[in-house]
């Protein structure tokens, strides 16, 4: 992964829990937390190294599935505030898991979730300082869903 000016993110390799297929590709098993466009479900291509190590290359099979990232801010980012985003989120048709390193709560989000509020709750909550968010995989309905409102 290319690491910033800023030092993010904080490694430049990232292990990803994944399903050998059989065929030289992977069905990643787990939501990344730093690697970007690739989300639970794809299934990639991978290389294997002399140590036997395997390295991702392209997604061959998008799941439909997209990855959103946030660094919760409330709270000092607690265990407590990173459970409670996790069940917020959980309503709306997520899953995913937090890491107290980083503050961090990774989101899998299945087409069938509800992305139009999940984006608003996102927005929301970074206009009022309870986290940060950045996409790590986003799907069209991912983008369509920009500006829509949820009344």
């Amino acid at each position: 992964m290319e690491v910033d000016e800023d030092g993010w993110p904080p490694a430049s390799v990232e292990s990803l829990w994944a399903v050998d297929l059989g065929d030289g590709t992977v069905r990643l098993d787990n939501t990344p937390w730093f690697v970007r466009g690739v989300a639970s479900g794809d299934v990639i291509r991978v290389e294997v190294d002399e140590d036997g190590l395997r390295w991702a290359g392209e997604t061959v099979d998008a799941s439909g599935n997209c990855t959103i990232r946030l660094i919760v801010l409330k709270d000092g980012g607690s265990a407590a505030a990173r459970k409670t985003v996790l069940e917020t989120f959980h309503r709306l048709g997520t899953t995913g898991e937090g890491i107290e390193q980083f503050r961090m709560v990774a989101l899998d989000i299945p087409p069938k979730a509800d992305i139009p509020r999940i984006r608003k709750l996102l927005e929301h909550g970074d206009a009022k300082g309870w986290w940060h968010w950045e996409e790590g995989c986003v799907t069209a309905a991912w983008d369509a869903s920009a500006g829509t409102e949820d009344d």
